[in-house]
């Protein structure tokens, strides 16, 4: 089975500003692939250049087996776009919206009607009448939202921050609603800011900066990547902060604030043990000792602060 996505070399470049610099993408069926990176490093450029919207400089890049510039219109009958911006129209209904949608795609009318009454029910939006869309929550007009990028039932699924500006309970709508599109079959290549999102929902993630891609992984093996597991240790008495910390030894990290000392556990449970002796043979009384994973959000800042080589990850 081929790859839905294959990005090879890509570069495109803005006057002397290099957006992508040799960027290197392969998505596979049926999955959820997240793409990290902090403003300026070249997601949203990579999403235009998939979706046919930007024409790149070098390199090759294939989506559902076509070649985004000889088969650009075969790409786009297999493909649909959710940007960070609602593009539905907030005056009319979310079914008046679908239809809409449906028509522009050359649908027909029965179609066009049938087509947005399935996708209301997909989306649980089915019994919020002609009611205009102004009127919906945020994660309902992002699930209508998503409604619409599906009208034609694209093999494959760009979602560029799709979240933005969500409550929690909105974010968990949309979550929901792209994992039942994966179980159904779709691709779905994820562009967030929120590394939770990506924790969540990605099958792999790929960590880009500077135009190229500086790791790739599962979101365990990216947080296996950085500096081991870490031990956590919240103190009750802040004046005891400093002498805690010494206990934990080179490594550790304090922040004030919080009353916790950080430090890595190379050995996990037997960290934890001789860190809950010392502590009780110093009289340091902790509130709270926890050992764990790096989060995605170590990850995230310790890859994009260093600007690494590609450091390759086994799948």
């Amino acid at each position: 089975m081929t790859d839905a996505i294959v990005v090879e070399g890509v570069h495109k470049r803005y006057g002397d500003k290099r957006a992508l610099d040799g960027l290197d993408l392969t998505v596979r069926r049926s999955t959820v692939h997240a793409v990290l990176g902090p403003n300026g490093a070249g997601k949203t450029t990579a999403v235009r250049i998939l979706s046919t919207l930007l024409r790149h400089d070098e390199g090759r890049v294939e989506v559902a087996g076509f070649d985004v510039r000889g088969r650009a219109g075969e790409v786009r009958r297999r493909i649909g776009l959710l940007g960070q911006y609602a593009a539905v129209d907030e005056e009319l209904g979310g079914r008046q919206n679908l239809e809409m949608f449906g028509r522009l795609y050359h649908l027909g009318v029965r179609r066009a009607g049938t087509r947005a009454d399935e996708l209301l029910a997909r989306f649980g939006l089915a019994d919020t009448g002609r009611g205009p869309v102004k009127e919906y929550s945020g994660g309902m007009r992002r699930r209508l939202d998503l409604a619409a990028s599906l009208i034609t039932d694209p093999e494959v699924l760009f979602l560029d921050e799709p979240t933005t500006g969500l409550d929690p309970r909105g974010r968990a709508e949309v979550w929901s609603a792209v994992r039942s599109l994966v179980g159904g079959g779709t691709t779905v290549l994820l562009t967030t800011q929120y590394l939770e999102e990506a924790d969540q929902l990605a099958d792999r993630i790929s960590v880009i900066d500077a135009g190229r891609v500086a790791a790739e992984g599962t979101a365990d093996e990216l947080k296996a990547m950085v500096a081991g597991d870490r031990i956590d240790v919240v103190v009750r008495d802040g004046s005891q902060l400093v002498a805690a910390a010494q206990l934990l030894g080179d490594g550790a990290v304090v922040d004030a604030d919080r009353r916790l000392i950080g430090a890595p556990a190379p050995d996990r449970m037997a960290t934890l043990t001789r860190t809950v002796r010392a502590l009780e043979e110093a009289g340091i009384e902790a509130e709270d000792i926890a050992v764990r994973r790096p989060t995605l959000d170590e990850v995230f800042l310790s890859l994009t602060d260093r600007r690494p080589e590609r450091a390759e990850v086994a799948a």
